[in-house]
């Protein structure tokens, strides 16, 4: 008995020192932190990453997809912006980081650049990615929401990690609850998250066995679809993606209302059957998610709020600060890696 309060004392102990050790690490962060050391900071990569979005409307989508990527593996460090070269692998070398858009890194290094220009060495690529996510989503109709500045970019990027760590296409809604979970996310703030797929597109390849089943029987070669798709909708995605096999890059917005603007729209469309992807669809059908999905649908400035929350709580997931990271000159390599990444 003694030896059990013993165990569950010592787990505890140890859960305590890593909560402390987070919230002095994120203790670090700060609104000014770059108020001496480069106090334009904010505005190079609003002008910049605001241009490309101009001139490149799905550049929104992407950053925010990009820094879910970063931040939901290893933490918040700009480890996936990392390339791949002839001696080491990276993070974008997984099958879940194949998809991830050239505008959203284009924008990133645009930024950058910009920023070595002015105040070499001082502002991490971490950061911006963190800044140009806030850029796109206010630019794009969504709301503004306090950010702490102060990250480091990571010493290394894993090219398992992201395979292991984020959610699939296909992931039911009870794999992405556990997986959210582990991370630190309420079911409300993986609903809120999720409303970040009012914007951006996805490749058929993603959805495709939703709406290439099966023949139906005495159809003429009708296909069958996902009987929770709007069937109108499921045959106009039929004839977008019908040679998505020979043309991989075919894809199709998420929402099909109101593609370019961050609004609740998302969660109106889950009701009505308009989800692109299962994962999408299955926060309507599953009974721990849809009422959240329910209050969003109808009330915007509540979906506002919430993702607020929830994206500033994921921009302080395992950041590094101090002498755990660096920051990068380039946000593809390495400061100690001489070589030029390649493909």
């Amino acid at each position: 008995m003694d030896t059990h309060r013993g165990v569950h004392a010592t787990s505890l102990f140890l859960l305590l020192l890593l909560l402390a050790d987070a919230a002095t690490t994120e203790a670090k962060l700060a609104p000014d932190y770059y108020i001496k050391t480069c106090p334009r900071a904010e505005r190079i990569v609003t002008d910049v990453v605001s241009q490309k979005q101009l001139s490149h409307p799905t550049t929104a989508a992407g950053v925010l997809r990009v820094l879910f990527h970063d931040c939901f593996v290893s933490g918040c460090d700009a480890s996936v912006l990392v390339s791949p070269n002839a001696f080491a692998r990276s993070e974008r070398d997984a099958a879940q980081s194949q998809s991830l858009p050239g505008d959203a890194f284009e924008a990133v290094t645009r930024a950058k650049t910009a920023l070595e220009l002015e105040c070499p060495g001082v502002v991490s690529c971490a950061d911006v990615l963190a800044l140009a996510s806030r850029v796109l989503v206010t630019m794009t109709g969504g709301p503004f929401y306090p950010l702490r500045l102060g990250r480091k970019d990571a010493l290394a990027s894993s090219p398992t990690a992201p395979d292991a760590e984020l959610p699939l296409a296909n992931s039911t809604v009870p794999r992405l609850i556990a997986m959210f979970a582990a991370k630190g996310f309420t079911v409300q703030e993986l609903v809120a998250l999720s409303g970040a797929h009012t914007l951006g597109f996805a490749h058929c390849s993603e959805f495709a066995d939703r709406i290439f089943r099966r023949p139906v029987k005495g159809g003429g070669g009708a296909v069958a679809h996902d009987p929770a798709m709007n069937p109108a909708y499921a045959k106009g995605l039929q004839d977008a993606c019908r040679n998505y096999q020979r043309d991989p890059t075919i894809a199709v917005f998420n929402d099909i209302m109101t593609p370019g603007k961050f609004d609740n729209m998302y969660f109106v469309n889950l009701q009505r059957g308009l989800g692109l992807l299962s994962t999408d669809q299955e926060l309507w059908t599953d009974p721990r998610t849809r009422p959240v999905v329910q209050r969003y649908a109808t009330n915007q400035t509540a979906f506002f709020a919430d993702f607020a929350r929830a994206i500033v709580k994921l921009g302080v997931q395992g950041v590094k600060t101090g002498r755990d990271g660096e920051v990068r000159r380039r946000c593809d390599m390495f400061n100690g890696n001489p070589v030029v990444p390649g493909g």
